[in-house]
């Protein structure tokens, strides 16, 4: 049974996970190929659920295809596009395939100006999924979602508490770029003695342009992305490549932060672009 990914975000050293880039007429072709790519660098590759409304391979197959490869999945779920039933079977079925790791979501309501025209479910909240899955035999470690901000100085994290009591194991922050902020999250983080429930994973991604920073500001309203990083994509020559630079900094800068145990690179969908921010930041000697 495959727990990479677990024991290197409990261990001492700053674990890595990586998002799959998944797409509509993805193949198991593809998928193996990034495999092969992803996991000399990363302890375990997260497949998401149709992220943004956009139609992708089902999280439970892209597992499946992982696991017979290798390679630790961390399958996200969330509450958006299924009721309770179909919940349950996809993790009856993650836990039958030997899944060992997950991130659990209440997700966000599609846009009703979306091109996909869909319900949003929502039959369970995020928590009574977390609670669900911690239920099953499979003894799941479970992720849920952290927004990172200026907490003040009784913050408590009482959703967070509540959430841990639920049987989430660690947590993953939206995309921060913003050390300034995530410093002083993590100041608080450590002083309300919240390490010993939750090892914290921090979102990165190698952004290949300024373009698409703007269009992650604007789409993903909890993202940190300061406007000295979009000025710096702006005036890049390749901005491709300055954004696999900032990534790699970036990477570096946390992995010296207390009370942070990993870092999840999240796909811009240049399955390339992952596994060359990890090379450029030093972390991984492969």
């Amino acid at each position: 049974m495959l727990k990479a990914f677990a024991e290197a975000v409990r261990g001492d050293t700053l674990a890595i996970a990586a998002e799959l880039t998944l797409r509509r007429d993805s193949t198991a072709g593809d998928v193996l190929s990034q495999a092969d790519a992803l996991g000399r660098y990363v302890d375990g590759i997260q497949v998401t659920d149709n992220p943004y409304g956009w139609v992708q391979m089902s999280a439970l197959s892209a597992a499946a295809l992982l696991i017979g490869h290798g390679v630790d999945p961390v399958p996200v779920l969330s509450c958006r596009d299924r009721n309770r039933l179909a919940l349950e079977s996809d993790l009856l079925g993650l836990q039958a395939l030997g899944v060992t790791s997950l991130m659990l979501m209440r997700g966000h309501r599609i846009p009703k100006d979306h091109s996909m025209p869909a319900a949003s479910v929502f039959d369970l909240t995020g928590r009574e999924l977390i609670t669900l899955a911690a239920s099953m035999e499979a003894g799941f470690f479970i992720g849920t979602g952290a927004r990172v901000f200026r907490p003040g100085p009784h913050w408590r994290a009482d959703s967070l508490t509540a959430r841990s009591v639920a049987g989430a194991g660690f947590i993953q922050t939206q995309l921060c770029f913003n050390m300034d902020i995530l410093r002083r999250y993590m100041e608080r983080f450590v002083a309300a003695r919240l390490t010993s429930d939750f090892p914290v994973m921090v979102s990165l991604s190698p952004l290949p342009s300024a373009k698409t920073a703007l269009w992650v500001k604007k789409n993903m309203g909890d993202s940190r992305i300061p406007d000295a990083l979009i000025k710096r994509l702006e005036d890049a020559g390749d901005p491709e490549q300055e954004g696999i630079a900032i990534c790699a900094g970036l990477m570096q800068e946390i992995s010296e932060i207390p009370g942070v145990s990993g870092v999840n690179l999240m796909t811009t969908g240049d399955p390339e672009a992952i596994p060359a921010a990890i090379r450029a930041s030093g972390l991984r000697s492969h």
